[in-house]
């Protein structure tokens, strides 16, 4: 049985979720991180926790499992399972699809990494920019950016949809596929007043296509007066993420290098929609950072594990866009399912060989048919008049709409 630790590249959501499983069986394991510190980079918005909740559970210890409730986008909504996920007409404010509300969290992505991390804080490197991958006789080397090196039985790449890791286990396939949509964004926070007609179409989030251009429109909550610690104050104010993406068709489509043209582009964009949508795009500041997502996939192609020392999960085994919502909650997957794979290598004397091969052939299986959705989603979304219930955007969760 192996007595070295596990290395995890990478100190994200499913790097930091499996690092809990490991501690909760007793394996030793460092994750390394190239950011300096938790608060070098933000770490995108918001991800809803929905079908994987209950092997999360299993992973994680009350104390994190009741950090994670905290961290919510809007309490209340979780506790009673209000809302429902809507896709509406952009154009009328009309819902076209209705899928049914379940046991969801949805979380601030940043304020959830920062609760998986304190109780593993005493075993995260910072500053640790991977550069090499080597072997030796039991096990595997990491070798990063400043010159260090760390040794362990298994090294697993989490770090990213830019894996670098993936890089050195395929070198001829590890690049990712960048989509022809573009995704841009921001965050703006809204008085009570403001946000109250977005919050009644759904108090979480909703999406919709326009009907004519198959512009797209994402909104969803970020922080309720409740979280952000405004509530019955005269300064009550809801924080609001605000995401449009359109096809692209010509050069002109490409999305502009300053945050002021992207803001620009966006609320000309909006002109078209229902005006509580309209209101909601003119109301972001001038002056705020606009974003980019670069919406690129990966569907979990082949790689050599070296012998079962070496593996991925994560963003870094299987990048996927965000259209159906699912790629935070098969990355807590990935954890959960090596969790299982190395407890039974490092404490039943299972083959390194034979456990690393079974994680990645359920791995593939389940997520390279998830990454192809994902994109088709992503395509699907765009498209008002080709949608319907088989869409990937929709599939095996939508109800036609009221």
């Amino acid at each position: 049985m192996p007595t070295k630790p596990v290395l995890i590249i990478g100190a994200g959501v499913v790097g930091l979720t499996l690092a809990h499983g490991l501690m909760k069986a007793g394996i030793p394991f460092e994750i390394y991180e190239r950011d300096e510190h938790i608060t070098a980079r933000g770490q995108g918005w918001a991800i809803t926790l929905h079908w994987v909740l209950p092997f999360l559970k299993k992973l994680l210890s009350q104390d994190t499992l009741q950090g994670v409730d905290s961290v919510q986008v809007d309490p209340d909504v979780g506790l009673h399972g209000d809302g429902n996920f809507i896709f509406i007409n952009l154009e009328t404010l009309e819902p076209k699809f209705r899928i049914p509300p379940n046991e969801r969290r949805r979380v601030n992505r940043e304020k959830l990494r920062n609760v998986l991390l304190q109780e593993v804080s005493g075993r995260v490197h910072w500053g640790k920019r991977l550069t090499a991958v080597e072997e030796n006789d039991d096990g595997v080397v990491a070798v990063f950016e400043d010159g260090t090196r760390a040794e362990g039985a298994v090294l697993v790449g989490a770090e990213g949809s830019n894996s670098r890791t993936r890089k050195f286990l395929a070198p001829e396939t590890y690049r990712n596929t960048q989509l022809p949509v573009r995704f841009i964004g921001s965050a703006v926070d809204f008085t009570p007043e403001e946000v109250k007609p977005l919050r009644q179409v759904d108090p979480l989030l909703f999406q919709g296509c326009h009907p004519v251009s198959g512009n797209f429109l994402w909104v969803s909550m970020l922080e309720t007066p409740a979280v952000n610690g405004t509530k019955d104050t005269d300064h009550e104010r809801y924080r609001v993420q605000i995401n449009i993406s359109w096809p692209v068709k010509t050069p002109h489509d490409e999305v502009k290098p300053a945050s002021e043209d992207r803001l620009t582009d966006m609320k000309r964009r909006a002109e078209e929609f229902h005006p509580v949508l309209r209101n909601a795009v003119h109301a972001i500041p001038e002056g705020s950072e606009i974003l980019e997502i670069v919406l690129q996939d990966w569907p979990c192609l082949d790689w050599d594990n070296h012998g079962g020392r070496i593996t991925l999960m994560g963003d870094a085994a299987h990048a996927m866009t965000m259209y159906r919502g699912e790629a935070a909650n098969h990355g807590i997957l990935d954890a959960y399912r090596l969790w299982e794979t190395l407890d039974g290598i490092y404490n039943k004397g299972g083959d390194l060989k034979a456990g690393i091969d079974g994680y990645e052939a359920e791995l593939r299986e389940r997520t390279s048919t998830a990454v192809l959705l994902s994109r088709q989603a992503c395509l699907d979304a765009h498209d008002w008049a080709g949608l319907n219930e088989n869409s990937a955007v929709l599939k095996r969760r939508a109800i036609r709409g009221a």
